[in-house]
């Protein structure tokens, strides 16, 4: 089998040309590898560019460097070189094979075998490399298993699986976004044997791969093996909400709305926000993500697909969009009436629409209206500024001119 490279514009780009050009001046060999060979022959999208070389890393930077290229050293001492052309990065790595590992990470031996480099990899269909011309090499049936739309360990699961117990997760993930039917006997039997090497993982590497995971098109059918097989107890809490995230991705599907992962989080979490805080700690997610999921938690709006646009635009004014577009998802997952969606469209339209109005007043205006600067300033100024909500913002300045000198008057007396 072979790449087409004039159907592969990351393979003639520019830059792809230059990173190769310098690392093959002398006739060396280099290859793509991993994800990107396996997404070009799945003809989905490719953005990474990992590139594999029996060159040592040192003689890499050299050449990178004599070309004119960005060379930085980001894993050098697992052989890992960053090119950097044109401002667009390439992750190139020296063939390596496993001396010792802890089920975290490994020491490596560079090699010039690349079927050596091949057998550390965790599954077949990542274990695939294509020459700049488009050849492709082989080593473990990768192709037979990404025709098939199969996940399979390279090698022994067990022995693959105690090299870095991340990769139970990565077999959950990887059969999510590019598996079909059952997951792999052998792969699902030695995950779930294995499975208490999940605690030796930081938050961060669960992290990422659960947010990934949730990112695939369905993930509820792989969450349910996990579920069954005790390998999503040693990451989330019980009482996951399956049913509502699912109906969540249908939605997402239906609308070509992007996979959101931590708002999917928060649809298979409990409504409890002592969950919320237990999953955050537990997966170390950012501040921003922490926020946000803990505020769905906490959240005690009730949003029906028949919400006025007076009442939305209050909520909107109140909460802001994004608050307001992960209430309204999350509540469209809870309805059962799939003849609601149209509402539900309309009602995310609006908000999308919608210019959040400046309330005209200020603290200075109450001063200048003759209230002595305190407390009742800031009382009257929300007084007024609720008055102006559930006018629906329709009050102009002269109204509320109007409406601030019989409140002042109001409290002199």
């Amino acid at each position: 089998m072979k790449l087409n490279p004039a159907r592969e514009p990351w393979m003639t780009a520019p830059e792809t040309r230059a990173v190769i050009g310098a690392l093959t001046s002398d006739g060396s060999e280099v290859r793509f590898v991993g994800g990107m060979v396996r997404n070009a022959l799945m003809h989905r999208h490719v953005t990474d560019i990992d590139i594999a070389t029996p060159l040592m890393p040192g003689e890499v930077m050299r050449r990178l460097q004599a070309a004119g290229l960005g060379a930085v050293p980001t894993g050098i001492e697992h052989g890992t070189i960053t090119a950097i052309a044109n401002g667009k990065p390439f992750e190139i790595t020296t063939l390596r094979r496993d001396v010792s590992t802890d089920g975290r990470r490994a020491t490596v031996a560079f090699t010039s075998n690349w079927k050596e480099d091949a057998a550390r990899r965790d599954f077949t269909i990542n274990a695939l490399y294509a020459t700049p011309d488009g050849k492709v090499f082989d080593y473990f049936g990768g192709l037979a298993d990404l025709q098939a739309e199969r996940i399979r360990f390279v090698g022994d699961p067990v022995t693959r699986i105690r090299e870095d117990y991340l990769r139970i997760l990565r077999l959950f993930r990887f059969h999510a976004w590019y598996g079909r039917g059952d997951l792999d006997a052998d792969a699902l039997r030695a995950s779930t044997a294995e499975k208490g090497g999940i605690a030796r993982l930081s938050g961060e590497r669960l992290q990422k791969e659960m947010l990934k995971l949730l990112e695939a098109e369905n993930p509820v059918p792989v969450l349910q093996v996990m579920a069954a097989s005790g390998i999503l107890a040693e990451i989330l809490p019980a009482g996951l909400e399956h049913p509502r995230l699912e109906k969540l991705a249908e939605i997402d599907r239906a609308n070509f709305f992007a996979p959101d992962a931590v708002l999917r989080l928060a649809a298979m979490l409990p409504d409890d926000i002592a969950a919320a805080h237990a999953v955050s700690d537990r997966l170390k997610l950012s501040n921003v993500d922490r926020e946000r999921l803990h505020d769905l938690a906490a959240a005690d709006e009730k949003i029906a697909s028949d919400l006025s646009p007076g009442e939305a635009r209050k909520l909107l004014y109140r909460l802001g969009l994004q608050r307001v577009r992960d209430r309204v998802r999350l509540a469209w997952a809870e309805d059962p009436k799939d003849s609601n969606a149209v509402q539900w469209r309309a009602l995310l339209a609006m908000a999308d629409a919608w210019k959040r109005p400046v309330f005209p007043l200020s603290g200075r205006d109450v001063m200048n209206a003759g209230v002595a600067q305190g407390p009742l300033v800031g009382h009257i100024l929300g007084e007024m500024e609720q008055w102006w909500i559930d006018s629906d913002f329709t009050e102009d300045e002269s109204s509320l001119a109007q409406r601030l000198k019989a409140v002042v008057q109001a409290v002199a007396y």
